[in-house]
């Protein structure tokens, strides 16, 4: 696989594999991305343009997709909106991009996705495979999502705000783990198969902003709760065993509070990517009580 096409390649999950690409393949990436507010041409800056290249468009868009499809060996599709609270805001946005039984429009479009490619691989013989992939943290994601809304607000020595008792679990996964199951599962997956992409890293949303917090040498007496976001799962795991045994993956970083450690950094080097942001994305919150 010489050429990829990267789909919201700008975006947080879809940058890291890009630098994760470009770290560890000699191929050559298109990352196409509609560089809508969550996605950022930063994250691509530094990449040698000799093998990374920039298309601004829309994935909806086949006058632009069918040609670099036709020039490429593989297409590796990330682009979709992602935010489970706007999707509770704006349904329309999530349904047009196209887990299961989904209880946000956010999880529903995310199904409805997963079942179109498994059509098309049994109706006209194309060649895919599907991921389904856990909670992701790490560099280069947007301050409206959990950790580093959390992270951010600790940096600027805010109380750390958690939906209803926190108690909701999620599998937490660093970006660069998924980033090379997904090229393991592209090199060496079989086609029409799922694959589940996880790192054993349950934590309930408390347990994560304490983490946090212990990190500053702050206590958990700071932490803020706020109005719970509805159809809020209480929890989601994911079970690998098969990525692990059939493509012989493992994550690297095992250990969730040095992946923490390491994405509190980022985000404290980083200020000037996040910082204009902040402040609208908590009026947002805040409007929600939130």
């Amino acid at each position: 696989m010489d050429r990829v096409l990267v789909t919201g390649g700008a975006g947080f999950i879809g940058s890291n594999f890009v630098h994760h690409l470009v770290a560890h393949t000699d191929a050559s990436v298109t990352v196409l991305d509609k560089l809508t507010y969550a996605a950022s041409e930063e994250s691509l800056r530094g990449l040698p343009e000799d093998r990374v290249t920039l298309v601004v468009g829309d994935v909806a868009d086949a006058a632009t997709v069918d040609p670099l499809v036709a020039e490429h060996d593989a297409v590796v599709h990330f682009a979709a909106e992602s935010h489970n609270d706007n999707s509770l805001d704006d349904p329309k946005r999530f349904t047009e991009d196209t887990p299961y039984n989904p209880s946000s429009p956010y999880s529903a479009s995310k199904a409805g996705s997963d079942h179109l490619v498994r059509a098309w691989v049994r109706s006209f013989g194309v060649r895919a495979t599907i991921s389904n992939c856990s909670n992701n943290y790490g560099p280069w994601q947007h301050i409206e999502k959990f950790i580093p809304r959390q992270i951010t607000n600790v940096i600027d020595g805010g109380r750390p705000k958690v939906y209803g008792d926190g108690l909701n679990v999620r599998d937490w996964i660093h970006t660069e783990d998924h980033s090379s199951a997904v090229w393991a599962i592209l090199q060496r997956g079989r086609v029409g198969e799922t694959y589940l992409v996880g790192a054993d890293g349950e934590r309930s949303n408390l347990d994560v902003v304490r983490a946090i917090l212990a990190h500053f040498g702050r206590g958990e007496d700071e932490i803020e709760f706020v109005t719970d976001r509805a159809g809020h799962d209480r929890r989601y795991a994911i079970e690998s065993g098969k990525l692990r045994a059939e493509l012989g993956w493992k994550p690297v970083y095992e250990d969730f509070e040095a992946g923490l450690a390491d994405t509190i950094a980022w985000y404290q080097a980083h200020e000037d990517w996040w910082r204009p942001k902040k402040d609208r994305t908590e009026a947002s919150y805040a409007a929600k009580g939130q």
